[in-house]
């Protein structure tokens, strides 16, 4: 019996052990393509034994000893696995319809979307890649909501970056850049006469110089709560950029790609062509019989002959008449054979849009990647080379990416990433209203009798600056160009160079000593070195000249971040972090130019300077922050977090007593759906809402009085004082933000959207208010001013139709941001942010938005304009009054993606409704007579230039000062129709647009045969297309998206660039 009570109690005891016996498995689960999966659930199979993997999808798991994994993600099929040893590797496909639900948050942390309490919008690289833009900000446009992009024409334009509107007074209002984790510069180095219409070269964002073809994902933070994390910098919102990483095994892949534009002739001046040079004035003598023409003896017989005005740069002078022989510009150039000899009275037969030529691109890259169980790598070439739409421009870049990660124990991983660019242009495009932009001259003042194709040939022949715009042709010392030159000479050699070489990168070591902590310390570096010489040959109408701007950016941050993810109970999981920014960062940069002309013709360097050069202008800024953080985030049974958030920052622009400051954020979200799963088409329901506080450190340099150092007088030493007094007791500005959003998904994630509303105020603002001069200054900085922004962002997804080998899917974003100024300074109603030619400004006034467009205006009677007893508009004579306002009401974007099998079709609807911007080029060219506008007939049915007293002239529309119609007789002159009898405000238009931005059509060679070719893993063609059409404007001859440059200065245009409307083809091949 007790033998018998032995034997049962030791079996009884052998299998309680073997019951209990465990085992631990640790793995990673990842997707099709090899990528890390976060945040994936892994179960033992029977069990509630669950857990989470974490960002990089490693899991550890303890489970019995022949057991099957269950693994599910959201997004993802779910599937079983057993397990066969104490190592897994999962691989799970992409369920259908399916929404990606891992968003890469602030410091680079991945969250689960589901869960996420703010508004983080995700475009794929693949998204932005499509389009084989070489600028990854512009290939963001219309793809995301709450985010206002607008990039110029100019060859390497720059891009104005702006999420939920403006909130900083005079200070950069663009978003912040982040490259895997960390900060990357994206300054623009244009000079003041660039961001205000007077000239200059726009040299780009240096934003630019990231690589799309590298890019995995783009995700914008944007508000508050979102980017708080990053304190001072994250005001305006983050650009949060992941590039590709290796994975296992080896893969190459080489995508080449060329695209070509010509212009959009629907945003260029169209020109009548019936009226040719001058302004019908008297010429040098009598006046010629036919009116309108210079009269001398042009050929040395003693009679006096018609020679067209080339010292006039208007066309309102004699009518085209084919059967009239007069004297052009090229009969007094030798070289010409014209020369001496009269030719027909008539239009040019080549126009200014004859000027342009076909841009060219070719985009080149390859990629090589790999790595086994330890690491793995990625390093990849590109080559962009650009030839833009102006004769002699160029963009030439080259770009070198490389990551790696090591695991160099089970618990220590290292990780790098370095990017190299090196970009190079010539011949950028010059801006605004200068000599050196050829369109001051083809859009403002121009003859419609000069051929553009005659300026070419005779440049070329003579390689000498022949153009039509004699001084005065009458005699051999007035033939020098007195406003243009030849438009060929100045794209030769006026022109400039310049380049960029960027380094940024990190390097990363992330210990994990239990599954639940991760310790991170990150070195980051961003460092450039740029050059920006122009040049202005000897013989052009300025004065000849060369100058040279060296700039230098550095920019170190150092990191350690501690990441803590542990479940506390079955029902409750703690995520939390901690951790400390050192940022460190120095601008340093000379520019000096030659003095009064060049000696020696063709020689451009600054000791080349006909007199002593000025003083060289000379900048040395350090900044240093010092940032501690920390964050905590609870998560109850997957349908209810609460986040919080706190930054403190201490900055070196910032007086001691206030260089302290820190900025708190609070969250929350609630997964409503997971308490309705009788409602079977409700796929996921979610809302948030948040609290948040960020801000803006003081510019450099702020706090004290400072001496400027001119050029000497003679022998003595001079030093100024600058005008505008800077203040020693300076706060950082601040932006408190609130925001509400919900989240819902429909028939199995085939419907769905997410919508916010926001509301930020701005306040604190660093800004210059003007004071008594009896102070001894004009100027002191202050801290006030407040801006409101609020609004609200829609995105929706669609996919109405997923059958067998066809479905199509359709994007929506829209947003509708309403901007005010609620205060300045001590009562001051208006804070100007630039002036422009036209006798316009851009302002912050109180009570309006930020950005209204002010100037002259008609002086109105019961809506109606007043026309004077002369039978011209009466203006006011103040020019504070508001005619424009620089936002637009709303912005959107469509896509939709059509794919059949192997084959895949999709195009971008890019709209902007409303917002106003003043045209320069409208401003001058009606007045000069350029445009068809300035010609015509008549209400009499005569044509509206012939003389009054033929039946000519025009009636202005609307009202005597009694209020009755108008019905005065005009002359049809120069001014009737631009800026000489009319406002700033006849030339303020309405900004909308509607544009086709994006088309392309894709074909992936079936696996069936890429198996075949053996080298081969995949294969696939693009035919791509941007710009194609406008599809709607209001704004006549030009793209109302066109600007200077970024800043905060837009709704201006002067000398305005054509759309290039782009077609091109790329072949991908995968090894």
């Amino acid at each position: 019996m007790r033998k018998n009570a032995s034997l049962l109690t030791m079996l009884m005891l052998c299998g309680a052990l073997a019951f209990g016996q465990t085992r631990t498995v640790s793995g990673v689960v990842r997707d099709e393509k090899g990528d890390p999966i976060p945040f994936a659930t892994v179960a033992e199979a029977g069990t509630k034994n669950a857990v989470q993997a974490d960002a990089n999808g490693s899991f550890i798991i303890k489970i019995g000893e022949s057991s099957t994994l269950g693994i599910s993600a959201t997004g993802f099929k779910s599937q079983t696995y057993t397990v066969t040893g104490n190592t897994a590797t999962i691989s799970l496909v992409r369920g259908e319809g399916q929404l990606q639900e891992v968003v890469v948050t602030a410091l680079g942390i991945k969250r689960n979307k589901n869960t996420l309490p703010y508004a983080a919008q995700t475009v794929t690289g693949e998204t932005v890649s499509q389009s084989r833009s070489n600028n990854v900000v512009s290939a963001l446009s219309g793809k995301v909501s709450g985010v206002e992009i607008r990039t110029g024409n100019a060859m390497g334009a720059s891009s104005n970056v702006v999420v939920r509107g403006a909130k900083s007074l005079t200070s950069s209002n663009q978003a912040m850049f982040v490259v895997d984790g960390v900060p990357v510069d994206n300054s623009n180095t244009s000079s003041s006469n660039t961001q205000t219409g007077r000239g200059g070269y726009d040299y780009g964002n240096a934003a630019a110089d990231i690589n799309p073809d590298d890019i995995e994902s783009v995700t914008v933070l944007k508000g508050a709560a979102a980017s708080a994390l990053y304190g001072s910098r994250a005001a305006n919102g983050v650009v949060m950029i992941t590039t590709k990483k290796g994975k296992k095994g080896l893969g190459i892949t080489v995508n080449s790609g060329v695209t070509v534009g010509r212009i959009d002739k629907s945003t260029y001046a169209k020109y009548q062509k019936e009226y040719g040079a001058g302004y019908k004035t008297s010429g040098y003598g009598a006046p010629d019989p036919n009116g309108g023409f210079l009269y001398f003896d042009a050929n040395g017989d003693g009679v006096k002959d018609l020679v067209v005005p080339t010292q006039e740069d208007a066309s309102y002078g004699q009518k085209y008449d084919p059967n009239l022989q007069v004297y052009h510009w090229d009969a007094f150039d030798r070289t010409s054979p014209n020369y001496g000899k009269t030719r027909a009275w008539v239009a040019a037969e080549n126009d200014p849009t004859t000027f342009f030529e076909t841009a060219v691109s070719t985009n080149n890259s390859i990629m090589v990647d790999g790595g086994g169980d330890k690491g793995t790598f990625k390093l990849g070439y590109t080559r962009s080379d650009e030839k833009g739409i102006l004769p002699n421009s160029g963009l030439l870049k080259d770009l070198v990416n490389f990551g790696a990660t090591y695991k160099i124990m089970d618990k220590l991983t290292a990780s790098s990433s370095v990017n190299f660019s090196a970009v190079n242009a010539h011949g950028r495009y010059g801006t605004g209203y200068d000599k050196l932009n050829v369109n001051q001259n083809f859009r403002q003042w121009y003859q419609t009798n000069v051929d553009v194709q005659e300026q070419k040939e005779a440049y070329f022949r003579s390689q000498q600056n022949m153009t039509w715009n004699w001084a005065d042709p009458s005699k051999q010392s007035g033939l020098y160009p007195i406003y243009t030159d030849n438009y060929y000479w100045t794209r030769y050699q006026n022109t400039e160079k310049d380049g960029r070489y960027r380094t940024f990168g990190n390097m990363a070591l992330t210990y994990n000593p239990t599954p639940w902590l991760n310790i991170m310390g990150r070195v980051s570096m961003d460092s450039y070195d740029e050059l920006q010489e122009e040049r202005i040959a000897v013989g052009s109408n300025p004065v000849s000249a060369y100058s040279r701007y060296n700039r230098t950016f550095r920019e170190l941050n150092y990191d350690l971040i501690g990441n803590f993810n542990k479940d506390l109970s079955k029902s409750l999981n703690l995520k939390a972090l901690a951790g400390t920014n050192i940022r460190r960062a120095k601008v340093n940069s000379i520019y000096a130019a030659t003095n009064g002309g060049l000696v020696v013709p063709g020689l451009y360097a600054l000791s080349n300077s006909l007199n002593p050069i000025a003083a060289p202008t000379e900048v040395y800024q350090t900044v240093a922050v010092d940032g501690y953080f920390g964050g905590a985030t609870l998560t109850y049974n997957d349908y209810l977090s609460l986040d919080a958030t706190y930054r403190r920052d201490i900055a070196s622009t910032l007086p001691k007593a206030n260089n302290a400051y820190g900025y708190p954020s609070v969250s929350t979200s609630f997964l409503f759906s997971k308490f309705l799963p009788q409602f079977t088409w409700l796929s996921s329901g979610k809302v948030r809402a948040n609290y948040a506080e960020v801000g803006n450190n003081a510019p450099f340099a702020y706090l004290e009085n400072t001496y400027t150092k001119p050029t000497p007088f003679g022998n003595a030493v001079l030093f100024s004082l600058p005008t505008t007094k800077n203040n020693p007791d300076l706060k950082p500005e601040r932006t408190s933000s609130k925001e509400v959003g919900v989240e819902m998904a429909f028939l199995k994630n085939r419907l769905g959207f997410d919508a916010t509303y926001y509301s930020t105020t701005s306040y604190d603002q660093i800004f210059a208010v003007a004071v008594s001069t009896a102070t001894g200054y004009s100027n002191k900085v202050v801290n006030a001013g407040t801006i409101l922004n609020k609004g609200v962002e829609l995105s929706m997804f669609a996919n109405p139709i997923r059958k067998k080998g066809f479905s199509w899917d359709v994007n929506v974003n829209w947003t509708r941001n309403r901007n005010e100024v609620k205060e300045l300074y001590d009562g001051a109603q208006n804070l100007q942010i630039a002036s422009f030619q036209g006798g316009i400004s851009v302002n912050a006034t109180v009570g309006q938005p930020y950005g209204t467009i002010q100037g002259k205006t008609w002086v109105m009677k019961d809506g109606q304009k007043v026309v004077k007893a002369n039978g011209r508009y009466d203006m006011t004579t103040t020019t504070n009054n508001v005619i424009g306002n620089v936002n637009p009401d709303w912005i959107g974007g469509i896509s939709n993606t059509f794919k059949y099998k192997n084959f895949a079709l999709g195009f971008l609807v890019d709209v902007r409704q409303g917002g106003d911007v003043f045209s320069l080029d409208m401003y001058y060219g009606l007045n000069s007579g350029l445009y068809p506008e300035t010609v015509g007939l008549n209400d009499l049915g005569n044509p509206s230039r012939s003389p009054v007293s033929q039946g000519g002239g025009v009636i202005m529309p609307g009202v005597t000062a009694d209020g009755k119609p108008n019905t005065t007789r005009v002359e049809n002159v120069s001014g009737t129709y631009g800026y000489a009898y009319n406002p700033a405000a006849n030339f303020v238009y309405d900004a909308s647009y509607v544009k086709l931005r994006e088309a392309n059509l894709s074909y992936s060679l079936p696996q069936t045969l890429v198996s075949k070719l053996r080298a081969f893993k995949g294969i696939d063609v693009q035919l791509i297309g941007r710009n194609l059409w406008i599809i709607h404007k209001n704004l006549p001859y030009s793209d109302p998206e066109e600007n200077l440059t970024a800043g905060n200065a837009q709704g201006y245009q002067s000398g305005a660039y054509p759309t290039a409307r782009t077609i091109g083809a790329n072949l991908k091949l995968k090894f």
